[in-house]
């Protein structure tokens, strides 16, 4: 019986052609040609997207235009590469002395080609090193009175202390303590208040656990005195927008960054829930994200990035977030997925309780990390530490 084969990594294919007895040097030969990899190209001129086109068909592939590209009677195109990756390299060496913008696209082109073939396996904190050959899972600490699953169950620092250490007896890679709500519509919270909930917890645990501590937070005034008194990652909800001065100080502390994306703030983020391109604006966020931190001198090897699900996306754009998540390891950096117990699911399964939600994360996480993600923010430690073990054997053990 003929079949179709999901060769999803160079790894399978080799594997596949080795099965089937293929010389070796006819192996090397033969891979590049199995992988066939869609670049999208957005808003060239129709000169270049002619050019691009006449490229990778003289090369066996081919490029999606526009219609009018051919006459130039466009502005402006997007142009979506068909090819493998060994095509693309060579398109590379062709489009290095080209007009029309092309050669600066070469390398750019070279640099994701790069970030897909060797993506990051490692998060550099100030003191650390994380390595990230099995998925990491970061537990979920509220010290918050109206966060949407488990707001005012850890408000008292014996209760949340409590909690943490379950969450690393269970498994937990890295502890996560936010004390502001970023629920749908949550009201603001001053740094004061932030920080008179953190610190009871952050003091006592920061002598406590040997995991690394991340503050959940997007203010300058409060990652400073956290980073001071222990934590060594800033996760910013904002990816650097909210406070122009908060990359500052992570820059100053060697701190670990998270960048994520959202569109407005907690208040305000779901009135405008709807995208032309949702994975474009996601990836431009993200990236501009990165040319900020390293502007202020944070370098990549310290940064994560977090598509924002949940964050100014509806339930649609949250599943098709999930389904392309692949697409952003384009950006050079570990992808965190944030899916745990939130309302998408229960919109998607009917599930009001939060409570109910525990086997819709389960398949929302063992996605994600099929899909790539390397870190995984979740509430139910134990139950998650095993579906993304799981889901990273199925994905990566060779037979």
């Amino acid at each position: 019986m003929i079949r179709p084969l999901a060769l999803r990594t160079a790894a399978e294919a080799r594997r596949e052609l080795e099965r089937i007895g293929v010389d070796p040097a006819g192996i090397d030969r033969m891979l590049p040609k199995l992988e066939l990899l869609p670049i999208l190209i957005p808003r060239i001129k129709p000169a270049a997207a002619n050019i691009l086109k006449q490229e990778l068909l003289s090369l066996g592939g081919d490029a999606a235009v526009a219609r009018g590209t051919v006459a130039c009677s466009l502005e402006a195109t997007d142009a979506l590469l068909i090819a493998s990756r060994k095509q693309l390299h060579v398109l590379c060496g062709k489009l290095a002395q080209q007009p029309f913008g092309l050669a600066p696209l070469a390398q750019e082109l070279r640099e994701l080609l790069q970030n897909l073939t060797a993506p990051a396996d490692s998060w550099q904190l100030a003191q650390r090193t994380l390595t990230l050959q099995r998925p990491l899972i970061m537990g979920i600490l509220n010290v918050t009175p109206d966060s949407f699953s488990d707001g005012g169950c850890f408000c008292s620092p014996d209760a949340a202390v409590d909690h943490a250490l379950q969450m690393v007896e269970q498994g937990a890679d890295l502890i996560d303590i936010g004390a502001e709500s970023t629920r749908p519509g949550a009201p603001l919270v001053t740094a004061e208040e932030e920080l008179r909930r953190l610190m009871p917890v952050l003091e006592r645990l920061s002598g406590q656990i040997t995991v690394p501590i991340s503050i959940d937070t997007w203010k300058a005034p409060v990652a400073q005195a956290t980073l001071a008194a222990g934590a060594e990652i800033i996760n910013d909800i904002s990816g650097l927008t909210f406070d122009p001065t908060l990359s500052e100080v992570v820059a100053r502390r060697q701190a670990g960054l998270v960048l994520m994306h959202t569109r407005g703030r907690p208040d305000r983020m779901q009135q405008d829930t709807r995208y032309q391109d949702l994975l474009g604006d996601v990836a431009a966020f993200l990236a501009a994200s990165l040319q900020t931190a390293a502007a202020a001198g944070i370098p990549a090897e310290r940064i994560v990035l977090d598509p924002g699900i949940g964050f100014g996306k509806d339930t649609a754009g949250n599943l098709e977030l999930l389904r392309r998540l692949r697409e952003l390891r384009g950006l050079g950096r570990p992808l965190l997925v944030g899916t745990s117990r939130k309302r998408f699911i229960g919109a998607t399964l009917g599930r009001d309780d939060t409570r109910d939600r525990l086997l819709g994360t389960a398949a929302t996480v063992a996605l994600a990390v099929t899909e790539g993600a390397a870190i995984l923010r979740v509430h139910d430690v134990a139950a998650m530490r095993d579906v993304a073990d799981m889901a990273h054997h199925i994905a990566t053990t060779s037979t």
